[in-house]
């Protein structure tokens, strides 16, 4: 007898980063020094509000880069068994959200724009429906959702 509670599936989510931490510190070398210099160059001729803002624009910076690699902390895990679906939602500041729905009534809602590709996926039961992987890029939610239409199907028919 097969085990039921055996998954078929399992998805792990996360935003995309685009600058690794050595580009960030690099990046964040480059603004420094060239504000750095432009700034002193500015105190030079007395203009010293000149260098308070170049200060300002590199602090400001790093906080935007900050905040940007936080939100990359959250992710979202996605299994599939022939008995449930399970989506664990992780937020950057490490609060777990578990929701479940049963395999054979769930369904995945997919939004498409036609210039845009895949904008949404929703997946429902009973009533009840969440968003997933709203932090991809069309293309990954598309491929995403492709995948796990098919191990739907494929937990659905044993």
């Amino acid at each position: 007898m097969p085990n039921s509670s055996a998954q078929s599936f399992h998805a792990v989510l996360f935003p995309h980063r685009s600058l690794s931490r050595r580009g960030f510190w690099i990046t964040m070398g480059i603004v420094t020094a060239a504000l750095g210099f432009a700034g002193l160059r500015a105190l030079a001729f007395g203009a010293w509000p000149v260098a308070c803002f170049a200060v300002l624009d590199v602090a400001l910076l790093y906080g935007a880069f900050r905040l940007s690699y936080r939100s990359g902390r959250a992710f979202e895990e996605v299994s599939v068994s022939p008995a449930e679906v399970l989506v664990r939602k992780v937020t950057p500041a490490g609060r777990v959200t578990e929701h479940r729905f049963q395999t054979m009534w769930a369904r995945l809602s997919v939004t498409r724009v036609d210039d845009e590709g895949v904008t949404r996926l929703d997946l429902g039961s009973h009533g009840r429906s969440i968003t997933i992987g709203a932090f991809l890029n069309p293309d990954d939610r598309a491929s995403f959702a492709d995948a796990f239409s098919a191990a739907l199907s494929r937990a659905r028919t044993g």
